[in-house]
């Protein structure tokens, strides 16, 4: 009963949160002040215990394949080479660099705890990144690398960890090209299983809608299953199950599960997922902060028998790890940038290659550390010498990257504009009147079969014209003609009738649009969205 009462707390807290940084007479990002909250409510006694083997399966795929579910497959192909180049290299030369400048720092710690701590520190957190800078603050190009880098890396930094922890313990030997071999299988296997049973997944859930006659509540509860069983069943293969949860949630749109869904089922899914994201986010930087006061207090107790390093030295530590990171980050980043139009076989230039000096420094800064670094210290063993220090130093990056971020990206970002939609609102002005023509053949169609069959609809011909002319007038207003004024209840009945066809008609357009490339994701799924709430508000379905 009391583990389920600190539950509730924490969700009410979570609620709470977006409403107190709103009432503060200083802006303060949403992440920051929920690992504050967390404070506050530790040093009030609550207390929940942590255990990051469970925290990885309950937390980390739902909001992985949320955000996998968000990007867009097409966009992250085309940044594919930056991406990897930070979420694969970048990470390998982190955990190298810092691992061995970790074993020289600290006495008690053997090299392969060092590269194990190198290892959680490498992953970045977008979510948190966006709490910090807010929306549209960074350029729309930019942003898709950075989260593209977030989602990737969490695989590369913790499936590292898993083999640092192996040769720590003694079950494992180091062995550079078998560790190697061994890490891409484990990341390629995840990101197979993911594709792999997503596919299997979707045509299930079909077989299962036509048994249940398309019931809304099963589809989202069978939906939300999915990252887990991803997860779960690619960690059982030993593969990656972070990767797994990643490419389940890319394979969703692709796979067409939820773009062939009822309307209710989509619409319903929409606002449960938000939901869940919002509340899963929150309670992890609230357990963050719960955890903050028992590391520091465990940490000076530990402290005062350790002989080898002083507490001043580890707080010192933390700051110069910090700006290793970062300068690491950020000569990388230039490296990138100069790097000549070779490799992968493209002669594409690296997008790097257009950032400003101010640009490189943003995605520096923008690669604040969250909850998959905490999660993955925490994982090391407690017979691993010196593991006190890797906690603390741990916890106290996440602290000054996000501090940092806080303080350094605003200053960075001043005088930049906050991203100009009208491309954007350009392209959807287009789209829609293409839509709309095409929904108005299918209405003239409608209308002449109709026409057809008046004696058997017992419809009268006035009203056949009259409602045609109103709905396909309304059509025609985006490109500038009037709409016609309301008619009798018959009349609105047909109206009905023919604005479902001509939403079903632009719901077709626009996927055709999409599979020839024609129109951008973003694009896609704002029409799509718009298209499916209409349709809701003329159907009139509960």
């Amino acid at each position: 009963m009391e583990l389920f009462s600190t539950i509730l707390l924490l969700v009410l807290i979570v609620s709470l949160s977006g409403v107190v940084i709103k009432m503060l007479p200083i802006q303060i990002p949403l992440p920051l002040m929920q690992i504050l909250l967390g404070c506050l409510l530790a040093a009030l006694g609550v207390y929940l215990k942590f255990d990051p083997e469970l925290f990885l399966v309950l937390f980390i795929p739902p909001l992985l394949f949320a955000d996998g579910r968000k990007t867009s497959v097409k966009d992250f192909v085309y940044n594919f080479r930056e991406i990897v180049g930070l979420a694969l290299v970048l990470v390998v030369i982190s955990i190298i660099a810092l691992g061995y400048l970790l074993y020289w720092m600290l006495p008690n710690v053997e090299l392969p705890a060092a590269l194990a701590l190198a290892a959680v520190l490498s992953p970045t957190d977008a979510v948190a990144l966006s709490g910090i800078v807010g929306k549209g603050r960074i350029e729309k190009e930019k942003m898709e690398i950075i989260e593209g880098e977030a989602l990737m890396n969490d695989a590369s930094g913790l499936v590292s960890l898993k083999f640092a922890i192996a040769i720590a313990a003694g079950a494992l030997q180091f062995n550079l090209l078998q560790i190697s071999i061994s890490f891409f299988v484990v990341a390629i296997g995840g990101l197979a299983v993911g594709v792999l049973f997503t596919w299997l997944y979707a045509r299930i859930l079909r077989k299962i809608n036509q048994l249940t006659h398309n019931d809304p509540a099963i589809q989202i509860v069978l939906l939300f299953l999915l990252p887990f069983a991803a997860y779960i069943i690619a960690e059982e293969c030993h593969c990656s199950g972070i990767l797994a949860a990643v490419s389940a949630g890319m394979t969703v749109n692709q796979s067409g599960m939820m773009r062939n869904a009822p309307l209710t089922a989509r619409l319903q899914s929409d606002s449960t997922w938000s939901m869940l994201t919002f509340v899963f986010n929150g309670f992890v930087f609230l357990l963050l902060g719960i955890q903050l006061p028992s590391i520091l207090s465990t940490t000076f107790t530990e402290n005062q028998t350790d002989a080898s390093i002083e507490l001043w030295q580890l707080c010192l530590i933390v700051l110069f790890v910090f700006v290793v990171l970062m300068g690491t980050r950020f000569a990388w980043l230039w490296a990138m940038k100069h790097m000549p139009t070779m490799p992968f076989g493209t002669k594409r230039p690296l997008a790097f290659r257009a950032y400003t000096n101010r640009d490189l420094w943003i995605s520096t800064f923008a690669g604040v550390r969250g909850a998959i670094t905490l999660a993955g210290v925490l994982s090391i063993p407690m017979t691993i010498g010196g593991r006190y220090q890797l906690v603390f130093i741990a916890a106290g990056i996440i602290l000054v990257s996000l501090i940092s971020a806080v303080i350094i990206l605003p200053i960075l970002l001043r005088g930049s504009v906050i991203l100009d939609n009208s491309e954007q609102d350009n392209e959807i002005l287009t789209v829609k009147g293409q839509m709309a023509e095409e929904a108005i053949i299918s209405l003239e169609k409608m209308q002449t079969s109709l026409l057809q069959e008046t004696s058997e609809e017992g419809l009268d011909q006035e009203i056949i014209h009259e409602v045609g002319s109103r709905v396909i007038g309304s059509l025609r207003r985006r490109t500038g003609l009037k709409d016609l004024e309301q008619k009798a209840l018959e009349a609105e009945n047909l109206e009905r009738r023919m604005r479902l066809v001509a939403i079903g008609a632009e719901r077709t357009a626009l996927l055709q649009m999409k599979i020839r490339n024609e129109v951008s994701e973003e694009t896609y799924e704002h029409l799509n969205t718009d298209l499916d709430i209409y349709e809701k508000m003329i159907s009139g379905d509960a």
